[in-house]
């Protein structure tokens, strides 16, 4: 019987017959290991004591509440016994991303096994104690969690590689993970990997059956759609499976041999693989479109035999995929079924009387380093600060503080130039990961360091080029996200650069990393990781071309759900406090930072030195745009973003020429979380209304949702002064915005002179006459910009 794979160039294959020749003690101590690990994994999930069955199994002995999924389990331990062969022959830089979630209780018993866990918690020790705290951890209070993060790990598989030349990640893509459409824009990852300067990813596509209602469509699959499928993808294909798939006890039993067989050649095949690949590349003769390997694998979801119980067969039902019984405490069949199945593994056999494992067993696992979990990527202090040049060599000069437009640049022309050398200081350490065009960001100077892609390339350069780019532009978020994640959870930095509405899309990643960041800082043996940010370029409100699919700011309102110590959200109001406030994040560790900025031309207003101090505050006066540098003010004007600042600053201008008694404070806000009053970094009572007095009115106009301002001053004392203006949802062009937001300059005045009546009669006794002028020019406004858009809407 030969090995199943799509027809190659001859290799030096052999069959299964040849491989149970050569390698057949190995192979059974292989079989012996998943004999342990697949009890360890049922222990897990169904036991609460009597972990060494010295005595009969009885209810007492049975967890109170069962948690976990047994159906691909089996699959994990299997490959995971061959990975550690893997490993030990070659001598290599080598870790697993596991994508089923649900098999956690598999990828815990390796660990112990491999005595990963015991390094990083003492009382997981290869003994009876030791069995009995892993049994008992799973899926408890305080101990560890029955479901792990799934979905986007092929991606996090290559983000991990780029730029380590001598690693090799295996992801392990279950049947049901490979559904989801962030696993789907993922596999074509591969031809931006440039194999001279990056490691590869080895996935493995494991098939084991059903779902827990539904057949798996992949599983479903012929093994020819299988192989067609991913050869269109580009990569050289293999099949591992039970070739004979007999029902009857002894044939089930060559058949496990068989895949066992199957799988130990084709592990080695995929290794050699990937080095004939690598070596082409560093050695100067590069594949311009190399097929790297991928294995697909199909094992029996019912690893427990063809028993039955409550008359349904286990291998003809659906059970086995999550818990193939659940009513153990209560039911006596069950409960003797589950004594059987446990027993069945023999684990006499397997441990000694003091619970270690047999010597076969443990000689199978790698040492020190070479253990994959304990490989120095996953855990150890990999990170390195960031090589960050001086902001002040970026500095925007400020001409005049004003509106005018004379005084207008654009707030990212610097900052393109700043990337740009942080690209070059750091060309093997940090990437861009952009989801759009970057050139619609007017960050196309980026491209010039990134050996930038040119059209009339042939498609083989252009695949070798896309290699070589430090920006990664892929329209798939997802898939974005997924290699900036890799890449940063493997010691180096990143940046993900976006239009603010395509984030919507990955709130369901930001969520996840947020919380895996959170669980993190419960961990003293993890060590810090660069933080993830996010440079949101044009905000929804000002997206002309397509006024429907990009307008929606709610990206901001997700990442402030998050705790306060975990991400940050920055609204810079100018060129230097986008340059000071990105120098800061790609500085900061185990956080997520969200930067929002305009493309647009936009006033400038601080210098560097006085951007750093604002940004350091977080929020300040701006003494010098202030009446009497903001001492005893009628209201408060605070912008937040820099297009907010611009009509809070175009209605300070206006009200100091026309109405000099009417006495403002200016507040600029460049953190959102200082607002909070339940925040570390917040700012308490006293500055608070050291900040926005603690009685005046204070008229807020914000570049966002105004369900996020309400939550930041929820819990504020005497909130009802604070007058809230922001996005109120409405699907309307960016001509119109300020308008029917109420966020424009003239409706900051009218407020302002109704708000300050009350305080200043001198101002009371013009107020009338002046809101009624400017409600005149609102409408004026209004009907300009009514004009605007039946001009857009009527056909050419």
């Amino acid at each position: 019987m030969r090995f199943s794979i799509l027809p190659t160039p001859a290799d030096s294959e052999l069959s299964i017959a040849q491989v149970l020749a050569a390698h057949q003690a190995e192979l059974d101590a292989i079989v012996r290991y998943c004999r342990l690990t697949n009890y360890l994994t049922v222990a897990q999930i169904y036991l609460k004591d009597n972990f060494l069955l010295k005595e009969p199994l009885k209810s007492e002995h049975i967890k109170d509440c069962l948690l976990g999924q047994w159906g691909t389990c089996p699959g994990i331990n299997l490959i995971y016994a061959h990975l550690n062969c893997l490993i030990r022959h070659h001598d290599i830089s080598l870790f697993l991303i596991a994508g089923a979630g649900h098999a956690t209780p598999a990828l815990l018993a390796n660990l112990y096994l491999e005595r990963s866990l015991q390094a990083f918690y003492p009382e997981l020790t290869l003994d009876a104690n030791g069995l009995a705290n892993l049994i008992c951890g799973f899926s408890c209070p305080c101990g560890f969690l029955n479901h792990d993060y799934a979905g986007e790990e092929l991606a996090v598989a290559f983000g991990a590689v780029m730029d380590n030349p001598d690693l090799i990640v295996v992801c392990i893509i279950s049947d049901g993970e490979a559904e989801t459409g962030a696993i789907a824009t993922a596999w074509d990852s591969y031809k931006l990997i440039d194999p001279a300067k990056s490691g590869a990813v080895l996935p493995i596509l494991h098939l084991n059956g059903d779902k827990t209602s539904t057949p798996a469509i992949y599983s479903a699959m012929s093994d020819l759609e299988l192989q067609q499928r991913f050869a269109g993808y580009g990569y050289q294909v293999r099949m591992v499976s039970n070739q004979n798939n007999h029902s009857d006890q002894d044939s089930a039993t060559q058949n496990a041999i068989d895949l066992n067989a199957d799988l130990y050649g084709s592990i080695d095949w995929a290794y050699r693989e990937i080095c004939s690949i690598q070596q082409a590349a560093r050695s100067g003769q590069a594949i311009a479109q190399p097929k790297f390997p991928l294995l697909i694998v199909r094992s029996p979801q019912n690893w427990i035999g063809s028993q039955e119980i409550d008359g349904v067969s286990i291998e003809e039902s659906r059970r086995s995929h999550q818990l193939p019984t659940k009513d153990v405490k209560t039911n006596p069949q069950q409960l003797q079924f589950l004594e059987n199945w446990l027993r069945s593994y023999q684990i006499e056999e397997l441990l000694d009387p003091q619970g270690r494992p047999i010597e076969e067993i443990l000689d199978l696992c790698p040492q020190g380093k070479q253990r994959m979990g304990c490989h120095a990527h996953t855990f150890e202090c990999v990170y390195q600060p960031l090589n960050v040049p001086n902001s002040f060599d970026f500095e925007m000069p400020i001409q005049t503080k004003s509106c005018s437009p004379e005084a207008e640049h654009s707030n990212i022309e610097p900052i393109r130039k700043y990337i740009k050398t942080v690209i070059e200081q750091n060309p093997q350490t940090f990437r861009i990961f952009c989801p759009d065009e970057p050139e619609s960001s007017n960050l196309s100077a980026v491209l010039e360091v990134s050996d930038r892609t040119d059209r009339s390339l042939q498609s083989d350069d252009l695949q070798v080029s896309l290699r070589k780019e430090r920006m990664l532009e892929f329209f798939s978020p997802h898939t974005c996200q997924g290699w900036l994640q890799g890449y940063l959870l493997t010691g180096r930095h990143g940046l993900f650069l976006s239009h603010e509405a395509t984030l919507d899309s990955i709130i369901s990643m930001l969520h996840q990393y947020a919380s895996f960041l959170q669980l993190s800082k419960t961990s003293p043996w993890r060590s810090p990781v660069a933080s993830l940010n996010y440079l949101a370029i044009s905000p929804p409100w000002q997206q002309e071309y397509s006024d429907v699919s990009r307008q929606s700011s709610s990206f901001i309102n997700a990442v402030l759900t998050q705790k306060s110590e975990i991400v940050r959200v920055y609204l810079p109001p100018d060129a230097n406090c986008l340059i000071t406030t990105i120098s800061h994040c790609l500085d900061t560790i185990d956080q997520i930072n969200l930067i929002i900025a305009s493309p647009d031309p936009m006033p400038q207003w601080l210098t560097m030195t006085e951007a750093i101090a604002h940004c350091r505050a977080g929020a300040s006066i701006w003494h010098w745009a202030s009446t009497d540098e903001g001492i005893n003010p009628d209201v408060v004007l605070v912008g937040i973003g820099d297009r907010s600042t611009l009509e809070v600053m175009a209605a300070t201008q206006i009200l100091r020429d026309e109405m000099p008694e009417l006495r403002v404070r200016v507040v600029n806000v460049i953190d959102l979380r200082v607002l909070e009053a339940e925040h570390s970094q917040h700012l308490d009572l006293e500055q608070f209304e050291a900040l926005f007095t603690c009685d005046r009115p204070v008229i807020i106009n914000f570049q966002g949702n105004l369900a996020v301002l309400k939550q930041l001053f929820f819990s504020r004392p005497n909130s009802d002064r604070f007058q809230l203006d922001g996005d109120r949802g409405e699907v309307i062009s960016s001509f119109a915005q300020n308008l029917r937001h109420g966020t424009s300059r003239f409706h900051l005045i009218i407020q302002a002179m109704r708000l300050a009546a009350p305080h200043n009669p001198i101002v009371a006794a013009r107020a009338s006459e002046r809101v009624h002028y400017y409600e005149d020019v609102l409408a004026e406004q209004y009907r300009l910009s009514q004009k605007s858009e039946d001009d857009r809407a009527s056909p050419i």
